[in-house]
């Protein structure tokens, strides 16, 4: 009898094993090459920089050339394209608000560019990134926007290089420690990334975590299509891209949090935007940011999420021209020339 129940314990143990084995290489997804990621998502303003240290820095530089520039730095896990809305209404748009030269980037690990193996995600190291890619773009000058952890590489940069940073726009940015006390409350999405099984996920098929972190992003959900949602899951994709996405994951190592003190350092004009419904990082964050920088002013966008950029194009992209207008224009001309872009 023994023998039975110990033989039959074996069999059921090797079906499961069958099972899960078998369900780990159902749901398995291997690297898309550039090549191929490139031909779907680049459009003709993309252009590449040879960074030092081996990045291939993926960019975009539209609008009229000899006009303010407006550097752009996406978020964790996104690419250059949250901006398009932005960019339209700023540099190309036949509705343009006004003439801006308008670049935007793809961080190491993200959309098209690539870093070479062995890469140490950090913020610092992205900002360093930057940093580089605007020396080689002899971008001396120019205002800076970030959204999320795009907005905490922003804001570093700006301690490290005040000289260059014109204004500075942060949208919904990260940088803050974690003070809630029930992160139960997050969406599941994040509580799971945030877990020890996170690192058996990074082969398999990313598609619904993808498409529920997009639904936990926006209050609309009309914004996530699939087409969204296979942007983002292809991205993720390129060679290297899934080992620095779950660096960030797992936690920045001797990461820098913001602190009044270290803001206080920020004297160039700041301008702080959240969304009130924002379930990623927590609007009052954005509070800290505008009490924190005395140069702040801040703007809230009702019944929106993370991605005002995109959720609510026009009233962001009107926000962020009219602070850098006011920043470029003295407020007494602008109100006697009583035009439009004021």
């Amino acid at each position: 009898m023994l023998r039975w129940i110990f033989g039959g314990l074996l069999t059921l143990i090797g079906l499961v094993a069958v099972v899960v084995v078998g369900g780990y290489f159902f749901l398995k997804r291997d690297d898309i090459p550039y090549e191929t990621l490139a031909a779907r998502y680049e459009s003709a303003a993309s252009r590449y920089a040879e960074l030092p240290g081996g990045i291939r820095m993926h960019y975009r530089d539209e609008g009229a050339p000899d006009a303010p520039v407006l550097l752009l730095i996406h978020g964790f896990s996104a690419s250059l394209h949250t901006w398009e809305p932005w960019v339209e209404r700023l540099a190309t748009g036949e509705q343009r608000i006004n003439d801006y030269r308008v670049i935007s980037v793809d961080l190491p690990g993200h959309g098209l560019t690539s870093a070479p193996a062995g890469y140490r995600a950090s913020i610092e190291n992205f900002r360093d990134a930057v940093e580089a890619f605007t020396r080689a773009q002899g971008l001396d000058r120019f205002f800076l926007a970030g959204s999320s952890m795009g907005g905490n590489v922003a804001w570093e940069y700006a301690l490290a290089h005040p000289e260059q940073v014109e204004g500075l726009i942060l949208v919904d940015a990260s940088g803050w420690p974690e003070t809630r006390a029930n992160l139960s409350e997050d969406p599941p999405v994040f509580r799971l990334l945030r877990s020890p099984a996170a690192p058996l996920l990074r082969d398999l098929d990313n598609t619904n975590l993808v498409r529920q972190g997009l639904q936990n992003s926006f209050v609309d959900q009309s914004f996530v299509t699939d087409a969204m949602v296979t942007r983002y899951s292809e991205l993720s994709r390129a060679p290297g891209h899934r080992d620095i996405l779950l660096q960030i994951t797992l936690g920045f190592r001797d990461r820098n949090y913001a602190t009044a003190e270290r803001l206080q350092a920020l004297t160039m004009p700041v301008l702080v935007m959240t969304g009130d419904q924002d379930r990623i990082v927590p609007p009052d964050h954005a509070r800290q940011f505008a009490e924190a920088i005395p140069t702040a002013r801040s703007v809230t966008f009702q019944n929106v999420g993370h991605i005002p950029q995109e959720e609510v194009a026009d009233q962001s992209a009107m926000a962020a021209h009219e602070f850098m207008y006011q920043v470029m224009e003295p407020p007494t001309m602008c109100a006697a020339t009583a035009g439009a872009r004021c």
